[in-house]
């Protein structure tokens, strides 16, 4: 009997380290659980302020484009209005060169009175 005691006793020492052993993995699991938590949640915050940003940053440039845009026909508008100018320059330029010549093909007793 005393040697089934024995028998017994060794694997119950067995028993007990193969449980501590579990437990030490357990415990170290559970830290590895926790940093990879500690983790996520930074990155969830880093995500959020960065959300925050891009949706700053993607207004102002809303803004800015529509802005450009307001510039953009504007321009296009002065372009034409100046275009236009131009164009009566040209002829205005063009009718009184007519005028101017034929004024030197008016007969000279004409010019003096």
């Amino acid at each position: 009997m005393t040697q089934q005691g024995a028998v017994l006793q060794g694997y119950n020492n067995e028993l007990v380290k193969c449980i501590e052993d579990l437990c030490m993995q357990k415990e170290e699991l559970n830290k590895q659980i926790q940093q990879a938590e500690d983790e996520k949640n930074k990155l969830q915050h880093e995500i959020q302020v960065l959300s925050e940003q891009l949706e700053c940053v993607c207004e102002n440039l809303a803004q800015k484009v529509a802005s450009r845009n307001e510039l953009d026909k504007i321009l296009a508008e002065t372009e034409v209005a100046y275009m236009k100018i131009l164009d009566s320059s040209r002829t205005l330029l063009n009718v009184l060169k007519k005028e101017v010549g034929s004024l030197k093909h008016v007969p000279a007793e004409l010019k003096t009175n």
